[in-house]
């Protein structure tokens, strides 16, 4: 995984000195608390989507967002202009990857909102996104994860499961559309894709605000013409445009650079579990803002989420958190 600190060859390129690994700090300090704090603000996302203009679609309105605040990440994120150049022929590829995968999250994760709902969205796209950056990593750096990211992923999923879908196991729920739920496992995929490949450049020696505003700049071009052509008026408007603002500026550009920064002192496959706080965060503003109930076995869950993330965000022992 990321955490790799083995030497690499030089590979100045115009004066420019190679990125070489760096060594990754421990302690909540240096990676969870920031994970977690972008975690609290992407949580706030569904409320702040459903206040837009009725008739803008779902990825119109997802679109925008990253549009925005890919292009801040891009221009405020010193050395994103020349990480192209200074990378390898490889890391472009990932580079190439990440940003396709950061395009693809908003255009799948929103769409599979509307078809089927936060509750049963949510669940499948983060719960599943920590699995699947487990696994990817597994696969392609043949790294087996620990113990203890094992059973706090575990306990994660099964607490977020039981969260999110706690008015449905109370016998309150409806019928689940299968393309959002293929589309909420797509959105799922591109956020483990990304998380891993950002990682990976990032403990390259590459620093974490380049990498990510590479992806988000590429992706945001990438996204513009859904922004053109399924936006319309509804996002100009002053609603419309207040929505835009605070997806791009604080769930996007703020949160992302907190993603970033944590991500270079922990690994991706931490990142990810750490981020299942989302859903809790949204479960309880729901209740709290918008008068939602939760039953009971949707609070048991809660701790059990809680409980998988505490496991994560304590300092490691003498075995490290491993990936």
């Amino acid at each position: 995984m990321p955490n790799d600190t083995s030497s690499r060859s030089s590979r100045a390129q115009g004066g420019a000195a190679a990125a070489r690994p760096r060594p990754r700090r421990t302690g909540p300090f240096a990676g969870p608390l920031p994970i977690l704090t972008a975690a609290v603000l992407w949580g706030t996302t569904g409320t702040a989507s459903s206040l837009a203009p009725a008739g803008v679609p779902a990825a119109a309105v997802g679109a925008a967002g990253l549009a925005l605040g890919g292009l801040l990440l891009f221009l405020t994120a010193p050395g994103s202009r020349v990480l192209p150049r200074v990378c390898e022929g490889g890391e472009r590829r990932l580079l190439a990857l990440g940003t396709l995968a950061v395009a693809g999250y908003p255009l799948t994760f929103y769409p599979a909102v509307a078809r089927t709902g936060v509750a049963a969205a949510t669940v499948i796209a983060l719960g599943g996104a920590p699995v699947l950056a487990g696994l990817l990593g597994w696969l392609t750096r043949r790294s087996r994860p620990s113990a203890r990211w094992a059973a706090a992923t575990a306990a994660a999923v099964l607490g977020c499961t039981v969260l999110v879908l706690g008015p449905e196991l109370a016998g309150d729920g409806t019928p689940v559309d299968a393309l959002g739920v293929l589309l909420a496992g797509l959105a799922g995929l591109s956020y483990a894709v990304y998380a891993l490949v950002g990682g990976q450049l990032i403990a390259r020696g590459h620093a974490s605000g380049a990498v990510l505003g590479v992806m988000f700049g590429g992706a945001a071009l990438l996204v513009l013409p859904v922004v053109l052509w399924g936006g319309g008026g509804g996002l100009l408007t002053g609603r419309g445009a207040a929505v835009v603002l605070y997806l791009g500026a604080v769930t996007s550009f703020l949160c992302y650079r907190l993603f970033g920064h944590g991500l270079g002192h922990t690994t991706p496959q931490v990142a990810t579990t750490m981020t299942l706080a989302e859903p809790a965060v949204a479960a309880v503003l729901g209740v709290a803002v918008l008068g939602e109930r939760l039953p009971g076995v949707s609070w048991c869950g809660l701790a059990v989420l809680a409980l998988g993330i505490v496991l994560l965000a304590l300092p490691a022992g003498t075995g490290g958190q491993g990936t």
